[in-house]
Formats: structure tokens, sequence, C-alpha cells
């Protein structure tokens, strides 16, 4: 499957909501189209500091709220802002690097691939849009006698690689005794996994939200993101800024921050106004969405500036050692050349303003 991306400026999209995928192979060609997209966005968008460029995931989260109400335009009515849907945390990285966007979602485990070489790319997480929950699991197809992650010895197993979902797999697999070499690992989108799995091509996959609950139908679920966060290591939909955005105009940095702040809020003090939103936003029924977003983590803004996630300014919080410990897992598993160090990810925090910025 070819993954592509969408300039909009505002309003529903009809089309599955699915996020971060893969960084080589066959989507390579994805990632250059949408640096081609992204690019001829930045081009028409040229005009200094009264601009933003946004890239975000079809996928349940306060950030869809920010752009379905249009809450940063009405906070920034002189500016012209661009949403750019996007598929894969690789075209994500491809545009940062083609200094095509200011603002971003992107997964943790591709934004610990950003940061690792010689040359990271030059960005820094602002916020965190939500933890990976129930809404990322791994599912056995029911009948072929496998009761555990163990059981998959053999097995064919399905991911979208350099995803939140291949982090957590791969962690699964570890815990279990597993090597990656131990299963036979083959690298699908969403909806190519939903179609593989209804030929009986593969035996299980680990993937998010809505594929997932169309393979809970005839699967079992044997973990989640969830119980693999609880564990040591968690996964995230982070918030992204690129430096250029930073060293120019940190003032709007700060009312993004406090629009994304007030979503959070929403979700957690008017959840059926939330799923309505969503479902508008997504193409999806009210029941659906408050569903989907039933199955994910989201943080308080007051718990995302706590030492146990992002921190304040001058306090990194426990963001930087889960980032880490990401790149470090990469390495050990020869998806990465080399983990960045933890001083390279605390430099790629952004904490300036916080948590004022969200008051």
């Amino acid at each position: 499957m070819t993954r592509s991306v969408t300039r909009v400026s505002s309003g529903p999209t009809a089309h599955r909501p699915t996020r971060r995928a893969v960084l080589t192979g066959a989507l390579a060609a994805a990632a250059s189209a949408a640096l081609t997209a992204c690019s001829a966005s930045g081009v028409e968008s040229s005009g200094g500091a009264k601009q933003l460029r946004i890239g975000y995931f079809a996928f349940p989260s306060g950030d869809l709220l920010v752009k379905n109400r249009k809450l940063l335009e009405k906070a920034l009515p002189d500016y012209t802002i661009t949403w750019t849907k996007f598929d894969s945390g690789a075209s994500v990285n491809q545009a940062f690097l083609g200094k095509s966007l200011d603002i971003a979602a992107l997964g943790s485990s591709p934004f610990a691939r950003g940061l690792a070489g010689s040359s990271p790319i030059p960005y820094k997480v602002a916020f965190v849009l939500d933890v990976a929950g129930e809404n990322e699991a791994l599912v056995v197809r029911k009948g072929i006698g496998v009761a555990d992650v163990a059981g998959l010895k053999g097995k064919t197993v399905a991911t979208p690689f350099a995803s939140t979902s291949h982090y957590s797999l791969l962690t699964a697999l570890e815990k279990a005794g597993l090597k990656a070499s131990d299963v036979k690992l083959i690298d699908l989108q969403p909806q190519a996994i939903l179609a593989a799995w209804q030929r009986k091509d593969i035996d299980a996959a680990y993937v998010w939200l809505p594929t997932l609950d169309e393979l809970r139908e005839s699967g079992s679920q044997l973990t989640s993101s969830k119980e693999i966060g609880a564990a040591g290591h968690p996964t995230l939909d982070l918030a992204v800024v690129s430096d250029e955005l930073i060293a120019r105009d940190p003032g709007a940095i700060d009312t993004w921050r406090k629009v994304e702040a007030q979503a959070l809020r929403t979700l957690k003090s008017d959840p059926e106004g939330s799923a309505r939103t969503i479902a508008a936003e997504l193409g999806i029924s009210a029941k659906d969405a408050k569903a989907q977003l039933s199955q994910g983590v989201f943080l308080t803004p007051e718990q995302v500036t706590s030492p146990d996630w992002l921190g304040s300014a001058g306090k990194p919080g426990e963001l930087a050692s889960y980032l880490t410990d990401t790149g470090q897992f990469l390495a050990d598993q020869k998806q990465i050349g080399a983990a960045p160090s933890e001083a390279t990810v605390r430099k790629a925090l952004y904490l300036k303003g916080l948590p004022d910025a969200l008051k």
C-alpha cells in the first residue's frame, strides 16, 4: 500500500484514520511524495512569521479537536494556517528535513529515529498529544493454537515497520524470550494488514485503530501498548516543532500549546461533544469515535508538564529517559545504526514557557 499525504485547510475527511509508519523500503516513494506536497505548501506560504504549516494524523486525539473546531485559527487570526494529513512518520521526518513543516504530530519511535546519527533532524518535542493504550495491540488469529506471545515462534507477524507498533512488538517478543528472527516479521501498513488477515496470509499483527478493532473480531489480543507501557516501555504521539519556528516565532508555539491544552481538557470535560467532533473529522459514527477515544490515554496539561512526562523549563521530565531507552532499544535491535545519547534527547525537548503557556 502506498500511503498518501493530503493538503487541506479544514473540514472532515472520509479516510480511515491511520498514523506513523516506515522510514525505508517500499514506502520510500510515499515519503518522497509527502515531501513534494509539503514543499509546494511551503512555497505558497513563504511570507515569513505569519504562517504555520501543521502536519497531523487522522487518529482520535485532541489534535483533531483543534483542527476541526479551528481553535488555532481563532487564536491566531492574522496567520495563514495549513493542515496537512500524514499517514507516515517517515514522511513527517522527510518534510522536516525539507523545511516544509513548522509543527507536526509524530510517534515517539520515529522521533527517536530522527535524532539518531550525526545530523539529527532539526526539531524538538514541545507537547504530548497522547500515550498509546489499548488503541495499539498485538492480535493473533483464533484457532491456530497460540495463547501467548511466546507461542508466536515460527508464525507470520505483520506490523508497520519503524512505527510505535513495531517498537512495541519487538519489546513484547523480547519479554517473551523471542528474537525478531524467531518469527516471520513482515512490514505491512494497516489496510494491507487487514487484507492479509482476511486472506489468512498472516497469523498475527501489531497495529492500531481502526484496523485493530477489525482484527479483534476474529482474533485474540495477546498484549497491548498499555500493558507494555506500564512495564516501562511507553509509546506516545508527540507534537514536535521545527528549530526554525522556535527561533522565528516562539509566541505562536505558546498559542498553539494553549489550544492543544484546551483540547485535552475538552476531551475529559465533554466526552460526548468531543466524540461528535472526532466523528465529523474522520467520517465515522459518534459511537465509534467515542469507543476509539476510550482506548487512548490522554494526559491532562498538568500531567504533560509534570516530572513524569515532558517536564517544564529547566526541569526535563521522564520523557527524556523514555525516548533515550527507545533509541537504545532500536539500536540493539539493529533498527538504527546508533542510539541518540540522553544529552541529545534532552536538547531535543523544547520546554521554554512551560507550564505557563498552558494556563
